[in-house]
């Protein structure tokens, strides 16, 4: 096996593509396979720094893990980062090069794109194995086909079978197959190999006469039913699956170590970024992480963390709106601990001098931290490593706002006054000790007799749930098929379902 590959395409957004990519690299690599992820073009306020310095979306970090490979901008050549329901910062090779319209990206910035991310393709199959690409989106969004560089566009150009991924727990998923594959152009259908089905709940054997007829409909077979799985954890992409309303992380089943637990409340800001931050929250036994978008969610809250935002300045009109920033300075004055992260940091000081992100000029924060914030046209980006309250703290930084802190006890290149804490530093929480340092502050500022649990590991439970996607490969889906389809490509002579491409 050299250079081959796989695009693993989905029926909607949020279908599985990202686990599934995931999975399939995992257990590719158990196997003794050297696999890279790629996604040519990811849209995600989630986003990560690679060690040379570039962002790319935090899913295809995560499929890297899975591989067990360094994550590299040559795994996601373009990041979009919406900025506002109409345009996108984009970003090529980890660096940003401008903001554009939705129209102005379709109308001609994508196709020039497709170049460069074939190469980086490229260089990934003469280093790799195998690649296994993810799509974006479903590759049957007809009036994008034209520009299309992230679908059946690299599936066409690599010579890449597909394998489509549907969620069969929103119900719909055959007429989703047969409806993606009829919607594609003939020399696009002859690369659609065929179907796994994902978040199956109850009896495979009841499913098995529709997984039949539907061969019989389209000539492709389906390589696997995935169970439903919980708990998983694993980064998202596109923003919170469900309503905010009552959102919790999920977390670890265990019982807390203390007696009581902790409640953290997540301010579920408009383009809220890199909420995985909290992740490592959720995952301390006794945490219970939720978002909350009303000033009295925040009441029974003993930690309110303010995340990233792509719209520092949006996201405090947001605050004071809903009444939640009267409820952020009255946690303050009553010493209560909050936590401003990125751009949840910058609303929390002083003063915001913006030209470049909302173009705002000057606005004034909630003043909580003594600190004043210039947005610079050039982005941050970096991978610093620090100490705090006695413990390693590694962390990325993704910003164009440059902080200047006045006062206050310093705490990771932000500052601290009394229970108010900012940083820009993300992933800070994932350092265990540091976690586990800052938790103990928290519950003794709440009046809580809570105990972090003294061995939990943000790292081995993150390889778990990788694990956990790779079995579900191993045991649900034909692997034989899957890796004959890997190494040979789509299988010779897939009849065409019309109607096809309009």
């Amino acid at each position: 096996m050299s250079g081959r590959g796989l695009l693993v395409a989905g029926t909607t957004s949020d279908a599985g593509k990202s686990v599934v990519t995931a999975g399939i690299c995992r257990w590719l690599v158990r196997q003794g396979v050297k696999v890279a992820p790629f996604k040519g073009q990811n849209m995600s306020l989630n986003s990560f720094v690679t060690r040379e310095g570039a962002e790319i979306g935090r899913a295809q970090a995560m499929q890297a893990q899975a591989a067990r490979v360094e994550p590299s901008a040559l795994m996601n050549p373009v990041l979009l980062k919406p900025g506002s329901d109409r345009s996108s910062q984009v970003v090529l090779m980890g660096r940003p090069v401008g903001e554009l319209s939705a129209r102005g990206y379709h109308g001609g910035r994508q196709q020039a794109l497709f170049e460069p991310v074939m190469e980086c393709l490229e260089k990934l199959r003469s280093t790799y194995d195998a690649v296994i690409c993810e799509g974006a989106g479903s590759p049957a969004e007809i009036n994008l086909r034209r520009t299309d560089i992230v679908n059946m566009g690299i599936a066409r150009a690599a010579r890449f079978p597909v394998l489509v991924v549907g969620d069969i727990d929103r119900g719909g998923v055959f007429a989703q197959f047969f409806g993606t594959t009829a919607l594609l152009a003939r020399e696009d259908q002859e690369l659609i190999a065929g179907y796994l089905v994902n978040k199956f709940r109850g009896d495979v054997t009841l499913l098995e006469p529709g997984l039949d007829m539907l061969h019989g409909l389209t000539g492709r077979r389906t390589y696997g039913v995935l169970p439903y799985a919980h708990g998983l954890g694993i980064d998202e992409e596109d923003g919170l699956r469900v309503s905010l309303r009552g959102a919790v992380r999920e977390s670890v089943v265990a019982p807390p170590a203390g007696e009581d637990v902790l409640r953290v409340a997540v301010c579920a800001v408009p383009l809220m970024s890199n909420f995985t931050d909290v992740d490592a929250l959720a995952a301390e036994p006794g945490v219970v992480v939720r978002f909350v978008d009303r000033a009295e969610e925040l009441v029974d809250a003993d930690l309110v963390v303010v995340p990233g935002t792509r719209g520092t300045v949006r996201a405090l009109e947001w605050l004071r709106e809903r009444g939640i920033a009267d409820a952020l300075v009255r946690r303050a004055v009553d010493g209560r601990p909050v936590l401003g992260i990125c751009g949840g940091f910058q609303l929390l000081g002083e003063h915001i001098d913006d030209e470049v992100e909302s173009r705002a000029g000057s606005v004034a924060g909630l003043g909580l931290l003594p600190v004043r914030v210039r947005f610079a046209r050039e982005k941050t980006l970096a991978r610093p490593v620090g100490q705090a309250l006695g413990e390693r703290v590694d962390g990325y930084e993704i910003h164009h706002g440059v902080a200047e802190v006045l006062d206050g006890e310093p705490f990771l290149d932000g500052c601290r006054v009394g229970a108010v804490w900012g940083t820009h530093w993300h992933g800070s929480l994932e350092s265990d000790g540091f976690r586990r340092a800052f938790l103990r502050v928290v519950a003794a500022a709440a009046g809580r007799r809570f105990v972090p649990a003294p061995d939990t590991s943000f790292g081995e439970l993150r390889e778990e749930q990788l694990d956990r996607l790779g079995d579900l490969i191993a045991e649900h889906a034909d692997t034989d098929a899957l890796l004959r389809l890997i190494e040979g490509g789509a299988p010779a002579d897939l009849p065409f379902i019309a109607p096809g491409a309009p």
